[in-house]
Parts: C-alpha cells; structure tokens; sequence
C-alpha cells in the first residue's frame, strides 16, 4: 500500500519541471557539439549579432539626440523663461 503526502497535481508539475530541465540540458548540449565542430561559423553568427546590437544603439542614441536638438530648437530661452510672481527665499533673513 503507497501512502502518498502529495497530491496528483504535485507529481504532475515535478515531471513537468524534470522534463523541461532535461530538455534545456540536452539543447545545451547539442549547442556545445555544434560549436566544437563549426566555431567559425558560430564566431561569424556572434559578431553579426554584436554588430546589430551595436548599429541599433547607436541609431538609438541618433534619435535621441535630434530629438533633444529639435526640442531645444523650440523651447524659448531661459534669459525670457520667469515667473513674476515667484519670490526665492534663502534660510537668513527676508529683507522685503
């Protein structure tokens, strides 16, 4: 007679888990295989990607910049930017 302290949903998830981690391990596996065999080709994959993530943060950084330019472009000085009736008050003594 088994005498379980889990329930049927426990079991099912600890297979699941089990599994998945045994998938990830074999793929990671078969990605260790196929770099020993072909590292130029994975050498070649890497640097492409590198250069895309590169190219797509310097074309990120270009937006930006126009951006902030076109945004100064339209904003008035701040020499003409005040407000006439706000007074700026310092710890010492008021002198009005």
């Amino acid at each position: 007679m088994v005498f379980r302290y889990y329930s049927n949903a426990v079991s099912q998830a600890t297979k699941g888990i089990a599994t998945s981690i045994l998938v990830v391990g074999l793929v990671l596996v078969f990605f260790g295989v196929l770099i020993l065999a072909m590292p130029e080709v994975f050498a070649f994959l890497a640097a492409c990607l590198f250069f895309l993530a590169g190219s797509g943060c310097a074309l990120t950084a270009g937006k930006i910049y126009l951006a902030q330019r076109t945004m100064d472009r339209v904003s008035p000085p701040e020499s003409t930017v005040y407000r006439s009736n706000v007074r700026i008050h310092t710890r010492g003594g008021f002198d009005d």
